[in-house]
This record gives C-alpha cells, structure tokens and sequence, in this order.
C-alpha cells in the first residue's frame, strides 16, 4: 500500500539547519547581495540580448535541449522562469563586474607570476630510510636497478606502484620548496639526488619541464581567483546583518 508524505516550507528549512547548510547559503547570500550592489555602483548593466545569450548558454551547459527539457528542470527545481531569469541575470552580473575589475590584470599578473604556473612530470618514490633512498639513487644511476623497479617494489599504493610512480604534470606551486628548487634547476631527463621533506626521503626521476602558457583555461583559471579573491577581501570588510530573530523563530530555535 502506498503512503503520502507531505512536505512543508517549514520542512525544508529545518532542513537546511540540520544538514549544517545555514553558513553556506549565508555567504552565498552575502557574495549575491554585495556583487549586485558593486556592479550597480560600478554603472553596469545587463542588456536582454546578453541576458538571452546567457540564458541559452545556461541551457546548453544542463542538456536543457528544448522547451520541454527546460521545462522539466524548472519543476525539478521548484523554479518559475523568473528565478531562472534570475539566476542567469547573477551568473551575468558576476562576470561582468569580474571582467569590469580584471580583464586588463589577467596578463600582467601571469607574467609576474609565471614561474609559479611552471609544470613538470615526474616519477616519485617516497621512502622513510635517507640511506636507502641514496642507495637506490646510485643503484639506477649505475644501471643496477630501473626507476620503475624501484617504484614497483618501495610504493605501496597498488595504482600508482601500477603506474611507476608515476605523478603527472605537477604545478610548480603544487610542489614542497625542497622539492621545486631541486626539480627547476635539473635537465630533464635526471634522476634528482635524494630530497629530504617532512613528508620523507623522495627519490624523483624528472621527465620533462613544462614552462607556463597562458591558454584560455589558465587565463580563465586566474581571472576567476582574482575576482574570488578581490570578492573575499572586500566581503571581509563589510558587517553583515541578519535577522536572527526570525531565523530562530523559523526553525524553532
């Protein structure tokens, strides 16, 4: 036998305060309201021809392929075509005032930061023993032993002992200090003498240096955290005031 259950407005925000979610949508409030207020000091304004591109855009990105795509997503959500308005009109906004503060500092803080976008891949086995490491160092370097004989027997993480110790294209900023000054001043392909970190003796086996390029997804990359960055800092400096009051008597508090 089926059952009904019904569920309230009351419900769903007691819900929101028992997953723990109030501080969340507090500053995701927070960032909406003072965005708005930032581009509307700034004299920006969204015109209905982006509004429109944007919306589209919107719909491309969730597969909302049709009308009745769109249609089907709004009633999952609970949402009027309104708040879908509204929701593209914010996303809009942010971008343009982001683009407003920091579309001509994209380059300059790429070139004043490139070294740190440097990348290189690399093979890494961590060991405890310093001793060991500088033994398997000479060992590879003489030919007694491979990088990946080493890495097959001293790595106990099944994939990446799969995989040679194997790391990727790791970002230099990625990197411990240590480890970044031993690795950018090597001619690939080296085998590093043995660096000492905190997390152990690594034993790295350099392929291939990477220099930075700024491409469209590292421009959008930086664009994104300076404006996220710039949001954070300004957001810190401004008092917020909420009506707990009328949160508590909501809840039950």
């Amino acid at each position: 036998m089926s059952q009904t259950i019904t569920i309230t407005s009351e419900d769903i925000l007691a819900q929101v305060k028992l997953s723990c979610k109030i501080p969340e949508i507090i500053e995701e409030i927070v960032n909406r309201k003072f965005v708005e207020k930032a581009a509307d000091e700034a004299g920006i304004k969204v015109e209905i021809e982006e509004l429109q591109q944007a919306a589209n855009k919107f719909r491309l990105m969730n597969q909302l392929i049709n009308a009745d795509d769109t249609w089907v997503w709004l009633e999952k959500h609970r949402l009027s075509l309104d708040d879908f308005e509204r929701i593209v009109y914010n996303s809009l906004i942010s971008t343009k005032l982001a683009a407003y503060l920091f579309a001509d500092k994209i380059e300059p803080y790429f070139f004043e930061n490139k070294l740190s976008y440097a990348g290189v891949v690399m093979y890494e086995v961590v060991l405890d023993d310093e001793d060991l490491a500088i033994e398997l160092f000479y060992a590879i370097q003489e030919g007694e032993m491979s990088f990946y004989d080493v890495a097959h027997k001293y790595i106990q993480d099944t994939e990446l002992r799969r995989k040679g110790g194997y790391q990727g294209i790791v970002k230099r900023k990625e990197l411990k200090p240590e480890i970044s000054a031993a690795i950018f001043t090597a001619k690939p392909p080296q085998l590093l003498k043995p660096v000492v970190t905190s997390s152990g003796v690594h034993l790295i086996l350099v392929e291939e240096i990477i220099q930075a390029d700024l491409n469209n997804l590292l421009r959008h990359k930086i664009f994104s955290n300076l404006f996220c960055d710039w949001l954070k800092q300004q957001i810190a400096q401004v008092e917020i005031v909420s009506n707990i009051d009328s949160i508590n008597q909501v809840f039950g508090i």
